[in-house]
């Protein structure tokens, strides 16, 4: 299954006059220091390490282009495109949707003015984009609101159900650039154009970190901000999964094929386990748990409990996916490797990396399947079973 490749748009074309007295009055916000780097670097290093994002564009004001090539350190490891922008925002994200190549399938848009954007709330945003053709965090209005003129309180306004509007918003790319497209008048943001254009749009739960600059004062916070997630140390963990499931006669009948990271591949003998015994999948889990502290798949699905009985391998896989996402992880690569005589991986290896990709949400290419063999020694040379050995790598988000 191909990989939804997925590209963010840095909105970094106003002019940010609000800002003016924190700096050179002529100086965009965005291009304001922040912290030992400009406000927009920020936004390009988060979206430049997520291991989802594969592509940035950077919408940028014309006259501003020479600035940019000359004082902005574009981060490596991901392309980034500098596109220039329109007058107005809806114009600028019009722009930068129609430098994504075709085969990008999701889109995040953020503002250059929000440096504080996590990794964490990237990931909610994509994850909620499987189900729903748009996705934005957002906060609750939790303040009293009025309504005033000439200097007076006027009226109450209700909060029930108000909420506070971040970026990234993201879309299904396609969707998002026929609405851009079919658009007649000016918009608050790109939700509001996906909604005129029949979108479903999910709330994601945004950050009161997540604060976008607007005013002089919002520097000093953000400065405080960064400073405190400089000094939280990242937290980078590795974990272990070996397992290992015989040939042999299965009770369901499943006799031609074997399971093994997902993806059927004939045999001419089934694998014994009390689930489905995929040994790749297993191992994979036992990996993510061990890096986690909890344990093994028997400790959260036991073998004793008839309910897991033929059980299909994915249940623990995203169960432990889940449970990494949850408390706070990333999972940044899985490297498997299956030891066995036959059946013969190479041919398939692909196929079980991209639905390895599928199940868990990392990208394809952050997860490796090979093969090899332990030249005829042992329970795997003889060819009575397959073995599985798996390293992962999470990293705190």
């Amino acid at each position: 299954m191909q990989q939804k490749k997925t590209a963010a748009i840095v909105v970094s074309a106003g002019a940010g006059t609000r800002a003016a007295a924190y700096g050179d009055p002529d100086t965009p916000k965005q291009y304001h220091r922040l912290a030992g780097r400009l406000v927009v670097e920020h936004c390009l290093e988060k979206f430049a390490t997520h291991p989802e994002i594969d592509l940035i564009v950077l919408v940028i004001r014309p006259q501003d282009r020479e600035f940019v090539q000359k004082n902005i350190a574009l981060p490596d490891g991901v392309q980034v495109i500098l596109q220039d922008g329109g007058a107005e925002r809806d114009l600028s994200v019009k722009a930068g949707l129609a430098t994504i190549p075709e085969n990008f399938h999701l889109v995040l848009i953020h503002d250059a003015a929000r440096p504080l954007v996590s990794h964490a709330l990237i990931s909610e945003v994509l994850t909620a984009l499987r189900d729903h053709q748009g996705a934005a965090p957002a906060l609750p209005v939790t303040d009293a609101l009025w309504r005033g003129a000439d200097g007076t309180v006027q009226d109450t306004v209700s909060r029930e159900n108000l909420w506070r509007a971040q970026t990234p918003q993201g879309f299904h790319l396609s969707f998002i650039r026929s609405a851009h497209a079919r658009a007649t008048a000016r918009a608050a943001d790109d939700v509001e154009i996906a909604r005129l254009a029949g979108a479903d749009v999910r709330i994601v739960t945004g950050s009161e970190n997540n604060i976008k600059i607007t005013h002089p004062a919002d520097f000093s916070r953000a400065e405080q901000l960064l400073k405190e997630e400089a000094e939280q140390t990242m937290d980078i963990r590795t974990g272990n999964g070996f397992d290992v499931h015989k040939f042999g006669q299965r009770e369901d009948g499943a006799n031609d094929y074997v399971v093994l990271c997902g993806t059927r591949v004939p045999h001419s003998q089934g694998l014994l386990g009390h689930s489905d015994a995929d040994v790749g999948m297993h191992a994979i889990s036992d990996a993510i748990y061990g890096a986690l502290s909890e344990g093994d798949i028997g400790r959260h699905f036991p073998p004793s409990e008839a309910q897991w009985k033929d059980a299909d391998s994915q249940i623990f896989l995203k169960h432990a996916v889940g449970l990494a996402r949850n408390r706070g992880f990333s999972i940044s690569n899985i490297d498997c490797t299956l030891i066995c005589e036959f059946p013969k991986i190479g041919p398939v290896a692909g196929a079980m990396q991209n639905r390895l990709s599928e199940i868990t949400g990392i990208a394809a290419d952050r997860i490796s399947v090979k093969a090899t063999t332990s030249e005829k020694l042992g329970f795997t040379g003889r060819g009575e079973g397959i073995a599985a050995l798996v390293t992962t790598t999470l990293i705190s988000q």
